[in-house]
């Protein structure tokens, strides 16, 4: 579980928030979405929990225990975390950039192995094939499931991630947002993942919240958005998926496209 509680960050001394007096909870094995725009503080907001930024104000509990009170070190080695552009070790090979994890946790050297090739084949890669390749070698997608795996090995609870599929081509993405939520249900994982998409957050998350300027101003599961959006900026949001599920809906009907009659 991960609890935020009237959290505030400000990189100006307080004179602006970054992030404003933000609460919610994730309930374990909840995949909660955290979209807006661009400096809107969502990323923020998911770095503060491992302590890769400090808040302003306010308590983060994940488990149960303030992270302010824990070491940031240990506290990261027990979160996973998905970059954003994947972020694998270059000169690392597959199999020790998985195995970074367990090794920080003093992981025996046969339990590393098996975490190792455990992981890899759950998001769809041969230990045997691939373990000794080095991510220069790999395609964008095969790199992104190297960096799932890496999250993974040291067996958390609790995921970050932060854009994790936005850089892969249409098909790979789909694959991969298929693959983690089968992955996340399997192992009920908590997760919070950044995105900019409003069909992924729809697509992939429990809840969604939705910030803006900092503040979070809605948060609910993707049929209480569509449904009910509670700030025209969440009703502009959920538009454009709609209309393109709309759009999708008239061409497999054989209705004419965008400038186009029908003969």
């Amino acid at each position: 579980m991960i609890e935020l509680q009237n959290v505030r960050k400000s990189f100006d001394g307080g004179k602006s928030n970054a992030v404003a007096d933000t609460s919610f909870t994730v309930e374990r094995g909840e995949l909660l979405g955290l979209i807006g725009e661009s400096g809107c503080g969502k990323t923020t907001t998911l770095r503060m929990i491992n302590r890769l930024e400090e808040p302003s104000h306010g308590s983060i509990l994940v488990n149960g225990e303030n992270v302010l009170q824990q070491n940031p070190e240990t506290l990261r080695r027990n979160i996973g975390y998905v970059f954003q552009g994947i972020g694998l070790f270059p000169h690392y090979t597959v199999a020790e950039n998985v195995a970074a994890g367990p090794r920080l946790l003093n992981y025996s050297d046969a339990r590393v192995q098996a975490r190792t090739e455990a992981t890899l084949a759950m998001v769809g890669l041969s230990a045997e094939e691939y373990a000794q390749r080095l991510p220069a070698q790999l395609s964008g997608g095969q790199q992104q499931r190297v960096g799932v795996a890496r999250a993974l090995a040291a067996e958390p609870d609790v995921v970050l991630m932060d854009e994790p599929f936005g850089a892969l081509d249409p098909i790979t993405r789909a694959e991969l947002q298929e693959e983690f939520k089968r992955i996340q249900a399997d192992l009920q994982l908590t997760v919070i993942m950044v995105t900019h998409d409003m069909t992924e957050a729809l697509l992939m998350a429990d809840r969604i919240a939705v910030m803006k300027q900092g503040e979070v101003l809605q948060i609910g599961t993707p049929t209480e958005l569509l449904n009910s959006p509670a700030h025209p900026y969440v009703s502009e949001l959920v538009e454009m998926p709609r209309l393109r599920a709309d759009r999708l809906e008239q061409l497999l009907r054989g209705g004419s496209g965008p400038g186009q009659r029908d003969e």
